[in-house]
C-alpha cells in the first residue's frame, strides 16, 4: 500500500530505476551517456571495458527502465540517455553521494584535473568553467537568481547573442537552469540557454571535444580570447 502522500507504484518505479543502476557496468554506460552524445552498442563495451554481448544485455536492462532511447540507422543502433531529465537525475545522484570512507590518507580527487575544468553534463557545460561563466552572467545581470525562479534578462540575450547564442524558448524545458556541479559544490548554467551555449562554443571550437574522453572539454586559446572578449573572464 502506499504511504500518505506518495502516488501508487512511485515505490515500484523508483525500485526499478535503482535496481537499474546497481550494477557497475550499467552504471558506468549511463555515466559516459552524460556527454549527451549517442554511441553504439560497440564503443560503450569499449569504455566501460567488457564484452559487446555483456553490454548488450546491461543496455536491454537500461532501455527497459526508460533510462536509455535507441536509434537505428542502418546496421547500426545509437544509444543515449532517454532527456535531459534522466541526465539531471544522474548529476544529482552523483551530488548526493558521499565522499568514501577513508582511514589513511584522504580520497583523491573523482575527477582527472581536465574534466574537473570542463566537461558537458549532458548538454550543458560543468565543471570550474561551467561555475565560472555562470557566476560571471549573475555578475553581469544577465542571469538573475531570485528566492523562487531563475530568468534570462533582456541584457542576457543581449550578451549571449554577441556571443553567437540564439536562444529560443522551448515547450518540453525552462529557458534557463541552475545545476548543481557534484565537483564544483556550485552551480553551473542549465536549461535552454545552457545548452544553446554549449553548442556554440562547440561550433565555434572555443571547446573541444577529447578524443578519448567524450565528457571531458578542451578550452582553446580563441576560446580563451574569446570569453576574455566577451565576458570579461580571465583564466589560468
Amino acid at each position: 500500500m502506499a504511504t500518505p502522500g506518495t502516488r501508487a507504484g512511485d515505490a515500484d518505479r523508483l525500485s526499478e530505476v535503482a535496481a537499474a543502476l546497481a550494477a557497475p557496468v550499467r552504471a558506468a554506460i549511463a555515466c559516459q551517456l552524460l556527454s549527451g552524445t549517442a554511441h553504439t552498442g560497440r564503443e560503450l563495451a569499449r569504455h566501460v571495458g567488457v564484452a559487446p554481448s555483456t553490454a548488450s544485455e546491461h543496455l536491454g536492462r537500461l532501455l527497459d527502465a526508460g533510462l536509455l532511447t535507441v536509434e537505428v540507422q542502418g546496421r547500426h543502433r545509437y544509444y543515449r540517455l532517454a532527456d535531459a531529465d534522466v541526465a539531471v537525475l544522474l548529476e544529482r545522484m552523483l551530488t548526493a553521494l558521499p565522499d568514501p570512507p577513508t582511514t589513511t590518507a584522504p580520497p583523491g580527487p573523482r575527477l582527472p584535473a581536465a574534466m574537473a575544468f570542463a566537461r558537458s553534463c549532458y548538454d550543458h557545460l560543468a565543471g570550474r568553467l561551467g561555475v565560472a561563466l555562470h557566476d560571471r552572467l549573475v555578475e553581469l545581470d544577465a542571469v538573475r537568481v531570485g528566492p523562487d525562479a531563475v530568468t534570462l534578462t533582456e541584457g542576457g540575450v543581449a550578451v549571449l547573442g554577441g556571443m553567437g547564442v540564439v536562444v529560443a524558448r522551448e515547450r518540453t524545458r525552462p529557458l534557463v537552469r541552475q545545476c548543481l556541479d557534484w565537483s564544483q559544490r556550485r552551480h553551473h548554467l542549465a536549461g535552454t540557454a545552457g545548452a544553446r551555449l554549449l553548442d556554440t562554443l562547440l561550433e565555434r571550437r572555443w571547446l573541444q571535444r577529447s578524443a578519448t574522453r567524450p565528457r571531458e572539454l578542451r578550452l582553446s586559446r580563441s576560446g580563451r580570447e574569446g570569453l576574455r572578449a566577451h565576458l570579461g573572464i580571465e583564466l589560468p
